[in-house]
């Protein structure tokens, strides 16, 4: 490191707590500093650069340059920097975006509420549930349902329908009226020889049941990411969600869709509710809404909740709910620009055309003597490391293989993320190249091929 380089090293590490990260590790290692980016790279404070093979977190989806949002966003600034949601106020960019949303909606989208952040969104989506069964006189319909692996957030509604592990311990969570039912993961999950369908079918026998012995009463929403994102970029299998949904309307149980990950085209549609047949009643989006240049998420409301709404804060006097930067008009300015450039550049024709080169790179590395499952869909996907291919065997856990695989490609230039259960997740900007595709996984071949050393060392000292 320079002189320059240590100094803001030594600053991160006296002032901050990062997210997600082992802090006393943290305290030895040191941050990589991310000073500049353009396109689908980014550099760090020594020079180095790297291809951002997770669009940072999911959500840089035209890069790390783009002149229109830093234009938009200078626009209005200049114009109106702030104002609020509160007490009938409101702001053009606000109400611009909100018929934006309403009209691409991939279902009959009556009103908007905006967000600052997915949590934020998923908390007041289940908010808006409450408030809806309460203004029905359904006062002990209140229990939501997520699903194990699933990733919704970190406040602490979110967290506890988040289901992974570290979000829980210590935390105190999950809290009640949270629960959760089975991962649809069927390379994981599925019984011998059991097909997609077949999986798919039993999946939702066991919903069916898990609502009965809840109480269907008490039983009021089911959220669910169409590709779950933190829990391993998992695919969900063929008929899951018409099995699914069946289910849900046998017992009038609204659907949350969070497509905080998966919305404005990463599947190859606009929404992944389209690419996978879902009609919700609730949808939620973030991250490429203002494809990560300013944070603004959005709740999308169907017009039975949102007439249920309207008519209890009359007779309450009030819709006690709200942030100070509910449809802050820079973000919003931004946002209805990116949908825009979405629309003009056709970035959802673009995903399409070059998603190919990427799942055809994807499901390559099944070859690998470590890849047990390699899936995508649209620009998402991931690889799962085994220790054995023939029986799906997992590494030990203490090895944090897909924590090495991620620091290697790293060392090699392409930033992915090693999740939990050895998978290692792909999501790269939309707007990147085919010939960047092979340049991303290029480079995480050679990471690869360091982590066979690594697993075979570790096999041979045992």
């Amino acid at each position: 490191m320079t002189a320059i380089s240590n100094t803001i090293a030594q600053r991160d590490i006296e002032a901050l707590i990062h997210p997600y990260t082992n802090m006393k590790k943290h305290r030895d290692q040191g941050p990589v500093v991310m000073v500049r980016g353009k396109g689908v790279r980014v550099w760090d404070h020594q020079g180095k650069d790297y291809i951002e093979g997770l669009a940072g977190l999911w959500c840089a989806s035209l890069g790390f340059d783009e002149p229109e949002l830093v234009e938009a966003a200078r626009k209005q600034m200049a114009e109106l920097p702030f104002y609020h949601q509160f007490n009938h106020k409101s702001a053009p960019p606000t109400i611009a975006l909100a018929e934006k949303l309403k009209a691409i909606a991939p279902f009959a989208a009556d009103k908007v509420f905006f967000c600052n952040s997915g949590s934020e969104a998923n908390d007041t989506q289940i908010k808006l549930v409450w408030y809806y069964n309460n203004a029905l006189g359904r006062t002990k319909k209140k229990k939501i349902v997520s699903r194990i692996k699933a990733y919704h957030g970190v406040t602490i509604a979110t967290a506890s329908l988040t289901g992974l592990p570290n979000n829980h311990r210590d935390f105190d969570l999950p809290i009640a009226g949270i629960v959760h039912t089975d991962c649809p993961h069927h390379y994981r999950f599925a019984k011998d020889g059991e097909s997609e369908e077949e999986f798919s079918a039993r999946l939702a026998a066991q919903l069916d049941a898990f609502i009965q012995k809840e109480g269907p009463d008490t039983v009021a929403a089911f959220i669910a990411e169409p590709v779950m994102g933190a829990g391993g970029a998992i695919i969900p299998p063929k008929g899951y969600f018409q099995a699914i949904q069946a289910v849900l309307r046998k017992y009038d149980v609204l659907f949350i869709a969070d497509e905080v990950i998966t919305g404005f085209g990463r599947t190859g549609n606009m929404w992944a509710c389209e690419t996978f047949g879902i009609k919700p009643d609730l949808l939620t989006c973030a991250k490429a809404l203002s494809a990560a240049f300013l944070p603004i998420s959005a709740c999308l409301i169907s017009k039975p909740i949102a007439d249920a709404v309207t008519e209890n804060s009359a007779k309450i006097g009030v819709f006690g709910h709200g942030y100070t930067y509910s449809g802050h008009p820079v973000p919003a300015a931004v946002a209805v620009r990116t949908l825009e450039l979405y629309e003009q550049r056709k970035i959802v024709e673009h995903v399409r055309k070059v998603s190919r080169r990427f799942l055809a790179r994807i499901e390559a590395l099944r070859d690998h003597p470590l890849v047990g499952e390699a899936k995508g869909v649209g620009l998402i996907g991931a690889v799962e490391l085994v220790a054995d291919k023939r029986s799906k065997r997992a590494f030990d856990p203490k090895l944090g293989v897909s924590q090495y695989c991620g620091a290697q490609a790293e060392r090699h230039g392409v930033i992915l993320r090693g999740l939990m259960g050895d998978r290692v997740a792909f999501c790269p900007p939309l707007i990147i190249t085919e010939a960047e595709i092979d340049e991303m996984f290029d480079r995480f071949d050679r990471a690869l091929a360091d982590t066979l050393g690594y697993v075979r060392g570790a096999a041979a000292a045992e």
